[in-house]
């Protein structure tokens, strides 16, 4: 109950049915909206300087990055403290797998699987399998990807 308290400090625009598991990070906390039912693996990082929303029902494996902070390439710019924000949205029902980075600006669409240790440069599109670094599409989800229990 206490681990569920703080978190709803930490992270006040959070749904219901939320499990994160430690080691997590934030830069704010109040940027991060989290859809209910999701489930965030160990060693999550969200660097909120803008939103990230995370919809419902999503599975978030450990070591992932989310970061929606970029420096501008001029030094003269970037010395001067400067950084540019974009947000990451992330649909319902998304499963992204361990060690994904995601950069700023990038959407994901609902039902879509991210794989294991992609790097996501640019968004995806919704009900797709996209893996590798960077992320590229590797094909649709289909009926034939439900699992077949028989009773």
């Amino acid at each position: 109950m206490e681990k569920e308290k703080l978190l709803k400090e930490l992270l006040p625009n959070m749904g219901e049915n939320i499990v994160i598991l430690s080691p997590f990070y934030t830069d704010y906390g109040y940027n991060c909206i989290i859809g209910d039912n999701t489930f965030i693996n160990h060693n999550a990082y969200l660097m909120d300087g803008t939103n990230i929303t995370i919809g419902k029902n999503c599975f978030i494996g450990p070591n992932c990055g989310m970061y929606t902070v970029n420096h501008p390439l001029a030094a003269e710019e970037r010395n001067k403290g400067y950084e540019i924000t974009a947000p990451i949205s992330i649909g319902d029902n998304v499963w992204i797998g361990a060690d994904v980075t995601i950069l700023p600006g990038v959407a994901i669409g609902d039902n879509s699987v991210i794989g294991a240790k992609s790097l996501v440069t640019k968004s995806i599109p919704a009900n797709v399998i996209a893996v590798g670094s960077p992320c590229e599409i590797l094909r649709a989800i289909t009926e034939n990807d439900k699992r077949r229990i028989s009773k």
